[in-house]
């Protein structure tokens, strides 16, 4: 092995979306997708999530929407959330990628690409409950709906959702949001049909709260088995990767990994338990493209040292490593690059 690896288990995978999926039920689970799929690898997400069953995907942006689009084939749904821009709503439009719409003027341009191109968008309109990430203010809805059912009665729109963030600050914090949310939802009901995916909930507010899950939760890190950081663990839920690089050299009392800082771990990481043939050891430092770990009686050129994920010995996840340095396990996962193969191992 002369490169590093990323192993990721599809049997884990699956298990993990049953687990959620039979968490959030009767809420229908939207698997997140962003960054490569939290830096396991998009197809194998993709490929691996339709096999256990998902019919929503969350891609973020537009790009990855249609990519997601292109494996999925005629299957399933495909959100794409970010403000995009006029090339990237056409390539929505053509794929069939249904548009997250947070401000009028996005409103506006899609509705005017859709006239273009003479392709219906498919949308799901915004409300801002309070995270102020995106999203119509309330004063802005009613303007807002009245323009997508005009719109909807020209045949150039469909508005199928209704979504928002949550800023999950507080319990209290949250439940207003809810309220505004559903009100939101009711003024638009109101004027024509309640779309059918209602949506306000990613991750933790799915897993814990779930008088708040709409008709669609959005959950990405859980379903690859990072947890929220300092959080509790999920119950039958667990990581589905591990990071193994071999040794390179060994020299006195330590050994060299082909693993480095340009591959995309952090170097304040240094200080960090990792997994041996030997047992636990220290990682010493990092340097750019290799990292120099404390030695094991018999250490050998092409021994495999696990950074996370080697069972009893050094960190068992993403998560916990990136706790050292106070920060989340997809931290870790998605700044890994291309120079780290990713290797399905079941």
């Amino acid at each position: 092995m002369s490169r590093p690896e990323l192993r990721i288990s599809s049997q884990r995978l699956s298990w993990n979306i049953a687990a959620v999926r039979d968490r959030v039920a009767p809420s229908e689970l939207m698997m997140v997708l962003k960054d490569d799929a939290y830096g396991h690898g998009l197809r194998w997400a993709v490929e691996t999530a339709v096999a256990a069953g998902v019919g929503w995907f969350g891609s973020y942006d537009v790009r990855s929407g249609v990519e997601t689009r292109r494996i999925l084939g005629a299957h399933g749904r495909v959100f794409a959330w970010v403000t995009s821009t006029h090339d990237e709503i056409d390539d929505a439009l053509r794929a069939g990628v249904d548009l997250g719409v947070g401000s009028i003027e996005y409103l506006a341009r899609i509705i005017a690409r859709a006239r273009e191109l003479g392709a219906p968008a498919r949308i799901h309109l915004k409300i801002d409950t309070g995270l102020h990430r995106n999203g119509l203010r309330p004063e802005e809805w009613t303007g807002a709906v009245a323009t997508v059912r005009a719109a909807e009665a020209e045949g150039v729109l469909d508005l199928v959702g209704i979504w928002s963030h949550l800023a999950e600050a507080s319990d209290a914090e949250d439940d207003d949001a809810h309220r505004a949310f559903l009100d939101a939802v009711r003024l638009a009901a109101e004027t024509g049909p309640t779309p059918e995916a209602l949506h306000l909930t990613a991750s933790a507010a799915s897993w814990w709260r779930p008088e708040l899950r709409g008709s669609v939760s959005r959950i990405g890190a859980f379903c690859y088995g990072i947890r929220s950081a300092d959080g509790p663990e999920l119950e039958g839920v667990a990581p589905v990767a591990s990071l193994v690089a071999s040794v390179t050299a060994v020299r006195d009392d330590e050994a060299v990994i082909a693993l480095g800082s340009f591959d995309g771990i952090p170097s304040t990481l240094a200080g960090a338990t990792v997994g041996t043939p030997g047992g636990a050891r220290a990682l010493l430092r990092i340097d750019e493209t290799t990292s120099v770990v404390a030695a094991w009686p018999g250490a050998a050129e092409g021994d495999e040292v696990w950074i996370f994920g080697g069972g009893e010995h050094g960190e068992s996840s993403a998560t916990t490593l990136a706790e050292r340095i106070d920060t989340v396990g997809e931290e870790i996962l998605t700044r890994l690059t291309g120079r780290v193969r990713r290797v399905v191992v079941d």
